[in-house]
């Protein structure tokens, strides 16, 4: 069977779906359903319900994913156990778990099966789920560890902060400078561990030279830690590249603007942890400076904001609207997204009790992510959750992998469920 859903995932990485642009894995799940005799609705944001029977257990993944590199051409290859992507994301976070879900279609199971779109750019097609479902109990399949069971997981909100810079006369020299090839992350999972930020690089190497920007464009994603910047600009002295920093001379003119505001921002700009949970022995609340948009002098920052409760939710994004609007900036906030509570219940005990007898081990764990447990334990608040998945390493980066051993060992976890179920 391990062989069959990794056909499955190769399949669906010749159907581009970077969120967003997702329609023809929509048609192509929709159709498979269909031909294997299951019921399918598709609701007003196009989320996926295949189902048959009245099954008291639905699985549940979303169908988008986080396109870095070469992505959304992927090219699948197995090195030593793990299943990875030339010079592109992978797509495994949530990919395998539709191929999982596929398979289950293919046996015949009676289970709701949920997909939805659009996770990776804040959870919208969970928020706007449309469906009545029968199940009394969700399986989440988007967690990255194997043998863990997920309980909780933090929530967050994005902000977006812009200004309309003044233009400023050409200085002597001019340049672009860029940092890149950087090893990049998810802004949750990996906010903790170090990852350089492209942005912080550069402005790290702008900070005290005497310099008026043209441009300047970073990062990919507002849940991945940037892997490049770059900027044109010109400058009043000679400047020189070193290790991180590439320099290249620019011969043509240049309309710069006044960037001492800009440099000066990000320079102060707290990214990464804010704030620790030693409970959970995860960060409480962080904050990821992702993207940043200089052209024709109006500037555009995005940034990611996570914390593991509603109330660190609310100051993390208040901590960063104010700082904006400090230097002068209009700030919105988009996607704000709640944090799920961890708790223990029949069904959490069910599942640990199913990945014990597949691993042979078992752990409750909560994330510093958002997976899309919260906002459907809002929408159905009668429904009991809980998230498990094979182990995925650096999802949202070029580095992404799927521990291949593990893919049919979360099949099994989901068959021991169910013959649970049918005692």
């Amino acid at each position: 069977m391990q062989k069959k859903i990794i056909e499955y995932f190769n399949q669906i990485t010749e159907i581009p779906h970077c969120s967003k642009k997702t329609d023809g894995l929509l048609k192509f799940l929709k159709e498979f359903g269909l031909s294997r005799g299951y019921s399918v609705e598709i609701d007003g944001a196009k989320n996926i319900l295949i189902k048959k029977g009245k099954p008291k257990l639905a699985l549940q993944a979303h169908y988008d994913m986080v396109c870095i590199g070469k992505a959304p051409k992927i090219e699948t290859y197995i090195d030593n156990g793990w299943l990875k992507a030339k010079e592109s994301s992978l797509g495994a976070d949530n990919g395998i778990a539709i191929a999982i879900m596929m398979a289950l279609i293919d046996m015949g199971k009676e289970l709701e099966f949920l997909f939805t779109s659009d996770e990776e750019i804040g959870l919208i097609g969970a928020s706007a789920l449309n469906f009545e479902l029968d199940s009394s109990s969700m399986l989440n399949i988007d967690f990255e560890d194997e043998a863990e069971v997920c309980i909780g997981c933090a929530g967050g909100a994005d902000v977006i902060a812009t200004f309309k810079l003044q233009e400023r006369g050409e200085l002597k020299y001019n340049y672009r400078v860029t940092v890149s090839g950087l090893q990049g992350g998810h802004s949750g999972l990996d906010i903790d561990k170090n990852i350089p930020n492209a942005i912080k690089l550069l402005v790290e190497y702008l900070k005290d030279k005497d310099v008026a920007l043209s441009t300047f464009n970073g990062g990919e994603r507002r849940n991945s830690i940037p892997t490049y910047a770059t900027a044109t600009l010109s400058s009043l002295d000679v400047l020189k590249g070193n290790d991180i920093v590439k320099v290249e001379p620019l011969d043509d003119n240049l309309l710069v603007y006044e960037s001492d505001k800009v440099i000066n921002l990000l320079t102060e700009f707290k990214n990464g942890i804010h704030s620790y949970n030693r409970e959970l022995n995860i960060p409480e609340k962080s904050v990821n400076l992702a993207i940043i948009n200089l052209n024709n002098g109006f500037i555009s920052i995005e940034v990611s904001t996570r914390a593991m409760s509603q109330i660190g939710i609310d100051e993390i994004c208040k901590e960063s609207i104010e700082f904006f609007k400090r230097y002068g900036f209009i700030v919105e906030e988009e996607y704000k997204y709640p944090a799920w509570r961890p708790e223990i219940n029949s069904f959490t005990e069910r599942v640990y009790r199913c990945v014990e007898s597949v691993f042979g081990k078992s752990e409750y764990r909560a994330i510093h992510a958002g997976l899309e447990c919260g906002i459907i334990s809002q929408r159905y608040p009668n429904i009991q959750i809980a998230s498990i998945g094979p182990t995925i390493s650096n999802p949202h980066s070029i580095r992404e992998k799927v521990k291949i051993d593990s893919i049919e060992k979360i099949l099994r976890v989901i068959l021991t469920l169910l013959s649970e179920y049918k005692k």
